[in-house]
């Protein structure tokens, strides 16, 4: 190699570093946010931009923000009521004219934070709510499909209409929001209400003697799960047809059944009793990441975390992003085996190439600093910034360089000519090394790195369009 050749190479930086880093938001009985119902809209604004913060400082990329807790909207709907979570009046909208989700999204963009819509299909009425439901509601227009099950209200998987209005939500908002991805948890058929020992059965036979009149012959068990597959099959081809670049998440129970793998042991098998193929789904590559939740510390035998990451990462024929979601919030219950050693450990093992990311539930474990894990993630784990992994399978077309400049400190960057454009990443070389300094999103024009280019003596830009994919680095110092 020449003297020429090895001064390019050096100057030039790696390829960005990946790993998907988020947390959920949870808004049902005020998790996380807004901290309680009927807040100012400048209360709820100055709460989500101390969440965006957190995680920007944190190192984090991503929030899965819930939307949809219980048939119900945290936006602008025309379909759904708003939620009584937000408003404490189910109905009533905020107090000025503002959409929390229009809201969140620009400014986690603005942050360089991808922003995922989190959405209950099936729930359609929580025990924290107070108050009756607004006439616009499911459980007021369509009572015929809504079921009072234990302490929850429960929309019927089964039935036509249920499907045809929780797609239609779904839709909806992936056609009116710029969102990076759509999710969904653990919540299919509910889980199962026991009395004195013995299992209510969920109150759906109407629809299942509907189903076998009109000839059908699977089994109850079969045809519940058939109900779930349909759906999940339709959102991600929906997803796809409309809006191809915006990733689709699942995050099911962690165990697909008890003995599976070998000595693996639950008291959920959500196969039957959450009629959830959680399997089938991750087999046929339904969803562009997978975040079973893994809510055991690695030590638990029965219910090992390295033994059930290592079946889901067997099992990933379609090669998908397996990103885990992690019991964080144990760390406010002082928890004997739950400490930050234990999240820095976990995290440690899906920062793999096989892997390559996490789920941490909730958000609020962050915001109080539980056990200062905060300082342990920002020390260790979380130290440097990295990107969102790329979804090649999505799209594999890199953008084309940017035309930023650098005057002192002052770095300028083009708006970019492509609506494919998401994110600008900064990196700059300390010596022989070099890290992200900043994410922000695409449509910045103006940026002053005094403090993050102290030291540096290369600067280097790349734009990132939608699926995470990198322009070839524009070096500017």
């Amino acid at each position: 190699m020449t003297l020429a050749m090895t001064a390019l190479t050096q100057s030039q930086p790696p390829a960005l570093p990946r790993e998907f880093r988020a947390a959920w938001v949870a808004t049902v009985d005020n998790i996380d946010w807004p901290s309680k119902p009927g807040l100012s809209t400048d209360q709820q604004k100055s709460e989500m931009i101390r969440i965006l913060d957190t995680a920007e400082k944190l190192n984090m990329n991503a929030i899965i923000f819930q939307v949809r807790p219980s048939a119900d909207s945290l936006y602008k709907s025309k379909i759904e009521p708003w939620s009584w979570f937000l408003t404490a009046n189910s109905g009533g909208g905020p107090s000025q004219d503002y959409d929390p989700l229009t809201f969140t999204v620009a400014e986690a963009h603005k942050r360089g934070i991808e922003l995922h819509v989190w959405f209950n299909p099936y729930r359609a009425g929580h025990p924290a709510q107070k108050g009756d439901m607004h006439k616009s509601h499911i459980s007021q227009t369509h009572p015929d499909v809504v079921y009072k099950y234990g302490n929850f209200m429960w929309m019927d998987p089964g039935a036509k209409s249920v499907q045809d209005r929780s797609f239609a939500v779904f839709m909806d908002v992936l056609q009116r929001y710029d969102i990076d991805g759509i999710h969904i948890d653990d919540y299919f058929y509910p889980y199962p209400v026991r009395e004195s020992g013995k299992t209510i059965p969920f109150p759906d036979a109407k629809t299942y003697a509907a189903f076998q009149r009109q000839g059908g012959k699977l089994s109850l068990s079969d045809w519940r799960r058939k109900n779930v597959d349909d759906f999940i099959k339709r959102l991600y081809s929906g997803i796809k047809q409309r809006k191809p670049w915006v990733k689709f998440g699942i995050s099911p129970f962690g165990i697909y059944r008890p003995g599976v793998p070998k000595g693996i042991t639950a008291g959920i098998d959500q196969y039957e009793e959450l009629s959830a193929d959680a399997l089938k789904w991750w087999e046929e590559g339904w969803c562009d990441y997978f975040s079973p939740q893994l809510y055991w510390p690695i030590e638990q035998t029965p219910q090992s975390f390295p033994v059930l990451l290592d079946y889901w990462k067997s099992t990933n024929g379609k090669k998908r992003h397996l990103w885990p979601g992690l019991f964080t919030s144990r760390l406010g219950d002082n928890a004997v085996n739950w400490n930050p050693e234990q999240v820095v450990r976990q995290l440690n093992l899906t920062n793999t190439p096989a892997v390559n990311g996490a789920v941490h539930f909730s958000m609020k474990t962050f915001l109080n600093n539980w056990q200062n894990l905060n300082q342990a993630l920002i020390e260790g784990p979380y130290k440097e910034r990295k990107l969102v992994p790329s979804t090649p399978w999505l799209d594999a077309f890199a953008p084309k360089s940017p035309n930023a400049k650098l005057e002192g400190n002052r770095l300028t960057l083009p708006n970019p000519l492509t609506n494919d454009a998401r994110f600008y990443a900064i990196q700059a070389k300390f010596g022989n090394a070099w890290k992200v300094v900043r994410v922000v999103g695409a449509s910045q024009q103006t940026l002053d790195l005094t403090k993050e280019l102290s030291g540096a003596s290369s600067v280097s830009v790349a734009l990132i369009d939608r699926t995470g994919n990198a322009s070839p680095h524009k070096v500017v110092r």
